[in-house]
């Protein structure tokens, strides 16, 4: 389907996006606050703000259609600006994360900045320029801020030299049993991936965190996973995207040993539902069928802890 609306100005939603917010009489709102917010470059305060980061959330797709959520880590610095336009990514090619596939010259990528131990975040999308190996520039299509909404506080550590591979070996399941249900039963954050190829602007993905109490994402039968959405920022940036194409990727960590599990699959969104009320504090859900499930045993350098007052005040 096409995902553009015409207009005399284009709008800088598409249409999955702009039939949410319609859904809930924000969309004359969300007309003019796009216009505003959406920046085709970086700000100075995100300038500064990536460099201080030890890891970067990253959104891609495969040459199959496939959307991946990852996270990759080095030390503070390897993310820098250039100009307002530029992010340079220092990180060498990682053949055995799923995302890496995505991650070549002229490729569309979303990044997602977001420092656990503050609460703070960026968005970004826009396309890979790779000349190397060891990094590449992404050329800004999109960057916003968001809240703080739903991240849980968590101080990090590297527990290793981010350089260096794990040893191990990534492993593929059928179905979600033994370590990856676990992972996601006690999950209180995942990072999802989502994307829609526009008339004009080419392919864009977005890569976003969701947030919850531990367990708030549910398992049910034949391994489908369904999801509450809260409260937001009336964006619609996932569920929109969901909504124009079910292609999304989903990405579970375990903090306290870098564990990382990688989903690929189908979503959808359930706008009215009995279900709902079962999940507190939910407005929709959305459901999420993996057909690629990928367990990558201390895949991350770093190390995270929960600190007392970290869980959401919103929560």
């Amino acid at each position: 389907m096409s995902t553009e609306t015409h207009s005399a100005t284009p709008s800088p939603w598409h249409a999955g996006e702009i039939a949410l917010q319609q859904k809930v009489g924000a969309a004359s709102r969300m007309a003019e606050v796009g216009g505003r917010v959406l920046r085709d470059h970086l700000i100075e305060q995100h300038r500064q703000f990536y460099p201080q980061l030890p890891f970067i959330v990253l959104g891609t797709v495969d040459a199959d259609g496939n959307a991946w959520a990852t996270l990759r880590a080095n030390r503070p610095g390897f993310l820098q600006s250039p100009d307002v336009h530029t992010l340079n990514v220092r990180l060498r090619r990682d053949l055995i994360d799923p995302a890496d596939a995505g991650m070549d010259d002229g490729k569309a990528i979303a990044m997602l900045g977001i420092e656990l131990h503050t609460r703070r975040r960026n968005r970004l999308n826009g396309t890979i320029h790779r000349t190397e190996q060891d990094g590449f520039d992404v050329c800004v299509g999109q960057s916003y801020g968001n809240c703080p909404k739903y991240i849980q506080l968590r101080d990090f550590e590297f527990a290793r030299d981010p350089t260096k591979p794990s040893g191990y070996d990534p492993v593929s399941f059928d179905k979600l049993d033994g370590r990856p249900a676990e992972m996601i039963a006690k999950a209180d954050t995942f990072f999802v991936a989502s994307y829609v190829d526009r008339d004009k602007e080419g392919r864009q993905i977005d890569v976003s965190h969701r947030g919850g109490r531990p367990g708030f994402v549910r398992i049910g039968e034949d391994d489908v996973l369904t999801i509450p959405d809260f409260a937001g920022n009336l964006f619609f940036n996932t569920l929109g995207n969901i909504l124009a194409n079910p292609k999304a990727g989903l990405a579970f960590v375990d903090f306290e040993n870098g564990d990382l599990l990688q989903l690929s699959g189908n979503a959808e969104v359930i706008l009215e539902s009995p279900e709902i009320a079962a999940f507190p504090s939910a407005e929709r859900l959305w459901r999420f069928r993996p057909t690629r499930i990928i367990f990558r045993q201390a895949a991350l350098p770093l190390r995270w802890r929960s600190r007392g007052d970290g869980p959401s005040p919103i929560l």
